[in-house]
């Protein structure tokens, strides 16, 4: 931890178990279907929906990364690879939800607050009450930043990969909403 005592090592610690192991679930619903998720399956199919190719590869990318981010970020282990991973899903969650912001509203407010979260970790550490701190397992410095380079660029293969689902086209010489 750069500065800023127990007491800040303390917060950091709060923060990362509570949005780490919320996510680790939130991604078991959509791998395993536990804790009443749907599961892979129709993880793949709400992909498919909104128009990402090929869903099973993305689908099965994002569970990871949710899940995998959620435990490396609780545990303050590799602390710039579970915010990254967290970064990743959260990205997705964003596109998905958009362009309604709001949770109430099928929104993606939770998405880009767990995404904040997971940035200002990555960027200030995990704090000493985590692996990276205990065991000195930390990555270099620059780890947080050159991964977020390329979870952008990931995302944006992913978005770019994605096709507007046939009932969402305009139809031929019409102008959308």
């Amino acid at each position: 931890m750069r500065n800023g005592g127990v007491q800040m090592d303390v917060a950091l610690l709060i923060l990362r178990l509570t949005v780490g192991l919320l996510l680790v679930g939130h991604g078991a619903q959509k791998l395993f279907g536990w804790f009443g998720g749907f599961g892979l399956k129709r993880t793949v199919e709400l992909l498919a929906s909104q128009g990402f190719r090929p869903a099973g590869f993305w689908a099965v990318v994002g569970c990871v990364a949710e899940v995998g981010g959620g435990v490396l970020f609780a545990l303050g282990l590799w602390s710039p690879l579970g915010a990254l991973g967290i970064a990743a899903s959260m990205l997705t969650a964003i596109k998905i939800h958009w362009p309604k912001f709001w949770v109430t509203q099928g929104g993606f407010e939770y998405a880009l607050v767990n995404l904040a979260v997971a940035a200002s970790v990555g960027i200030a550490g995990p704090g000493g009450f985590s692996l990276d701190g205990v065991y000195g397992t930390a990555l270099p410095q620059g780890a947080f930043p050159a991964g977020a380079i390329l979870v952008l660029l990931g995302w944006l293969a992913a978005v770019g990969s994605t096709r507007m689902p046939a009932a969402q086209r305009p139809v031929q010489g019409t102008i959308p909403d």
